[in-house]
């Protein structure tokens, strides 16, 4: 059912904001030159997939998590993408390709191994990642590895049709305001 929900929604959600998808794209590539930001992540059951968004800090940004970069990474623009969430939209099409949910723990990159170990004991990976969920509407970032893995795991153990829907609203509504930059 909620693969269903998903994959409708992306398909919706890519089909009546291609133009934002477009204005963004083209305003991107005088931002930083490239505009979409394709990063290896880990999905369900630990498999690699390739995470697309827009691009918000310059192409000089190490591949380190969002709380490990320097706030001066992030350009005017990104700035703006980020407290949006419009950097987000691309991931639509992970949701389109079954690579993600709309909701669920967001994917984290391989190199954040304490982050992966606390997350693995939970059992947090047997469930898609997601755009947004629990964590995000309550601002809890990558940078506590322990608590966002506890708090993924409650999401995921009492996630009901309705949850999904009030996870995505509060998000479109201004929930949570993303992962911490140093």
């Amino acid at each position: 059912m909620i693969r269903l929900l998903d994959f409708s929604a992306a398909l919706v959600g890519l089909l009546f904001l291609w133009p934002i998808l477009f204005v963004v794209t083209i305003i991107g590539l005088f931002d930083t030159g490239s505009p979409i930001f394709i990063q290896e992540r880990v999905g369900r059951n630990k498999k690699p997939f390739k995470l697309f968004k827009f691009r918000t800090m310059s192409m000089e940004t190490k591949s380190v998590a969002s709380h490990l970069a320097s706030n001066s990474s992030i350009t005017r623009f990104g700035g703006f993408l980020r407290n949006t969430k419009l950097d987000e939209l691309p991931q639509l099409i992970n949701v389109l390709k079954g690579e993600m949910s709309l909701v669920g723990p967001r994917p984290n990159l391989f190199n954040q191994e304490v982050l992966i170990e606390a997350r693995d004991t939970r059992g947090v990976y047997n469930v898609l990642p997601g755009i947004t969920g629990l964590a995000q509407v309550q601002n809890i970032d990558m940078s506590t590895p322990e608590l966002l893995a506890t708090v993924d795991k409650q999401m995921i153990d009492s996630m009901t049709l309705s949850q999904y829907f009030k996870y995505i609203f509060m998000t479109v509504s201004g929930s949570g305001s993303g992962d911490a930059i140093k």
